[in-house]
């Protein structure tokens, strides 16, 4: 698959880190255009610096993808962080889950991330370890962050769910996994139905495991 690094350890220092980031800008968009095929020297070019200097940082094609898929997936980690932090601000558990809803599918159908989710699932078959890359570093992170809204939302007595692994697929089934499939051949949902999807999703949802008063 790539070449054998010979690497005694990564460069350091601020320029190394500016080269290191323009290397992955530059990957993720060849890598989007040309697919995983493209020459680590195509992607030296792009990044404006030699091909030495992108295994210097990077000692194979699959640790840039990897790194690749690390830092997409890391925005969209960064907006489920910024929806647990809103959610102490409202009392209203419904509002909370369609504001939850729409930022994840914001983040999951965003083109340049759709474009790698693709990528990956076109290079399964050859490369199933980037499969298992993207897995690490998005979905299961992804789950991870929802679980620990629900958390919150539970702790505060707003959901009562006993079972966090399911509820998490469940929720990611009702609002954004038919995005994920239209989004695998190119197209995707109309406005209107996007909007239904997730508000009678989260409705949906709340009829399973919305906190119940107590009697009386």
């Amino acid at each position: 698959m790539g070449r054998e690094s010979t690497r005694s350890s990564a460069p350091s220092g601020k320029r190394a880190e500016r080269n290191r980031q323009a290397i992955v800008t530059a990957a993720r968009e060849t890598f989007t255009r040309e697919g995983f095929d493209a020459g680590m020297d195509l992607i030296a070019a792009a990044a404006g610096v030699s091909k030495v200097t992108v295994y210097n940082h990077f000692g194979s094609k699959e640790e840039l993808f990897t790194e690749v898929i690390g830092q997409a997936m890391g925005e969209a980690h960064t907006t489920m962080a910024e929806v647990r932090a809103r959610l102490a601000e409202t009392g209203d558990v419904r509002e909370a889950l369609l504001h939850t809803a729409r930022a994840l599918v914001i983040a999951a159908t965003d083109p340049s991330r759709m474009a790698l989710r693709n990528l990956v699932t076109g290079e399964l078959r050859r490369f199933p370890e980037l499969g298992e890359a993207y897995q690490r570093r998005g979905p299961a992170q992804s789950a991870l962050g929802l679980s620990a809204v629900f958390r919150d939302l539970c702790e505060r007595g707003q959901l009562a769910i006993p079972d966090f692994e399911l509820a998490v697929i469940q929720f990611f089934s009702l609002t954004i996994y038919p995005h994920l499939i239209v989004g695998s051949i190119g197209s995707g949902l109309r406005q209107d139905l996007a909007d239904r999807l997730i508000t009678e999703g989260v409705d949906l949802f709340l009829l399973r495991y919305a906190a119940q008063p107590p009697p009386g």
